[in-house]
């Protein structure tokens, strides 16, 4: 079990420094995925590609940062809402249905804002 969960917590505090390094840097951030890119690199992670996956967290990272500032003058700590704001976004990758007609960054932002609130 652990062989399993320790590359999915390290992707993701990867994740997570990589945010906090844009967010406290001021740095840019990845310019988002076309939506033939999106369809790709989804289209990768559902037949397995942890590449994919990462890509996909990567160049949504921007909805946490955006979604996180709304926040930032409630109390609560930057660090602990992007944490958890990219929880909610790897659980949206994760579990996005793009049969459905929506793009991931639309269903992300729910995913997102529902980690947060919880």
């Amino acid at each position: 079990m652990l062989s399993v969960l320790f590359p999915m917590v390290a992707n993701t505090l990867n994740s997570m420094i990589f945010l906090i390094g844009y967010v406290s840097n001021g740095n840019s951030f990845p310019q988002p995925l076309s939506h033939e890119e999106e369809l790709e690199y989804l289209g990768k992670f559902k037949n397995g590609s942890e590449e994919a996956r990462n890509i996909l967290i990567e160049r949504n990272l921007r909805l946490v940062a955006h979604i996180v500032k709304k926040y930032n003058s409630s109390g609560y700590d930057s660090d602990d809402l992007i944490s958890i704001g990219t929880i909610g976004l790897i659980k949206a990758i994760s579990t996005f249905d793009q049969t459905k007609g929506a793009r991931l960054a639309t269903y992300a932002v729910r995913c997102i804002e529902n980690a947060i609130h919880m």
